[in-house]
């Protein structure tokens, strides 16, 4: 299934959704608003670029950006979030926190986080990435690829992860 129908299929899904990325996410926002239906998911999103704004969204700051542990409480804030702004039906929190290819010298590994929380369960999808095979733009693509599919599987759709090189991986928990 292309990315344009597998996101009309996620539109026609009961699912309502808050959706708050740090450091990448902002193109599979984008590609969720592209097909027609958005309104019917998206409840909101939010851009937590800088730390103070990311502290804000979790009411703490948190050890590590990029770690599965704050994308947990990036979603499950995400999902308190949903429920202030709906009244009814499932609800979901998206949220994704990532390190991805820079001007700068980084020290640290390539790598997305991806949490997905609901009433009663949390899934976490961790990527990592090869540093330096991909440029930003090549990996923000990846990302959004990856948080399309995690918000499908949590809609109840049968779709694959996206393809990683050999010596990358996604690891779903």
């Amino acid at each position: 299934m292309d990315q344009e129908h597998l996101i009309a299929h996620i539109h026609d899904a009961p699912e309502r959704l808050v959706f708050a990325f740090a450091g990448a996410g902002s193109l599979a926002l984008w590609q969720l608003h592209r097909v027609a239906g958005s309104s019917r998911t998206i409840l909101e999103a939010r851009d937590c670029y800088a730390v103070s704004a990311l502290s804000n969204w979790l009411g703490f700051t948190p050890t590590q950006a990029v770690s599965i542990e704050t994308a947990v409480a990036m979603a499950q804030q995400a999902y308190r979030h949903a429920q202030t702004l709906a009244a009814t039906g499932p609800l979901l929190g998206i949220a994704c926190t990532a390190a991805v290819a820079t001007d700068r010298e980084r020290r640290g590994a390539e790598r997305a986080v991806v949490a997905i929380a609901d009433c009663d369960a949390l899934c976490t999808y961790d990527l990592m990435m090869t540093k330096g095979i991909r440029n930003r733009n090549e990996e923000e693509h990846l990302i959004a690829e990856l948080l399309i599919a995690a918000i499908a599987r949590a809609c109840g759709i049968d779709v694959a992860l996206p393809t990683v090189r050999e010596d990358e991986m996604i690891r779903q928990q």
